[in-house]
């Protein structure tokens, strides 16, 4: 049986341009989707051991870490419940689609990162292991157009940190409908979040 590894993953993503056309960031203006008694205590975004994919542009480390610590911020700080939880965030790899590669290849940006969420209170994790999320960049250039052409890479990560929030959001919309992380144990209705890329 052969091994899928992350290198291959993201690289066949890439190419393959598995794209939503919505950037993560789009319903930031309006209100923040219900989650019962959440707030954001500790927002901690690491790198140990990251890996750049072949070809993807150079962005330093921890330009990646604030990014995303950022883009994180910038959707859960809106929260306000009574009860304090904590992100513990890896990144574990990423691809910048680089200028200059023909547009019938049109590579995508990437990224993979892994997520584990605390509850204050109870001094323990709400799952048993990290939960992961594979990003792609909103298709917001065209189809054929990789963004290289058009965006640096602070922006490329930017929307991949955007896109990677936005689905962090969504997961812990249906843990807490599920399993009722976040309204005491009490499990509402299964949403229907349908598995999807960034939006």
């Amino acid at each position: 049986m052969i091994k899928v590894t992350v290198v291959q993953k993201i690289a066949a993503m890439m190419l393959v341009g598995l794209l939503s056309a919505c950037n993560g960031a789009n319903d930031l203006a309006g209100p923040a989707t219900p989650l019962g008694d959440f707030n954001l205590s500790h927002n901690i975004v690491v790198a140990p051991k990251i890996q750049k994919i072949p070809l993807s542009r150079e962005l330093d480390t921890e330009v990646m870490t604030t990014m995303l610590r950022d883009a994180v911020a910038e959707r859960f700080d809106r929260y306000e419940g009574e009860r304090l939880y904590h992100f513990g965030i890896s990144i574990e790899s990423y691809f910048l689609a680089p200028p200059g590669v023909p547009v019938v290849a049109a590579p995508k940006s990437a990224m993979i990162i892994r997520i584990t969420v605390w509850d204050d209170a109870e001094n323990k994790k709400l799952m048993p292991k990290a939960h992961q999320i594979t990003v792609v960049e909103s298709l917001d250039q065209g189809p054929l157009v990789g963004s290289g052409y058009t965006k640096t890479a602070e922006e490329q990560f930017k929307n991949l940190s955007q896109n990677a929030v936005k689905q962090i959001e969504n997961f812990l919309v249906q843990k807490n409908a599920e399993e009722g992380w976040f309204n005491g144990g009490v499990a509402t209705s299964s949403p229907e979040i349908a598995e999807e890329q960034p939006r």
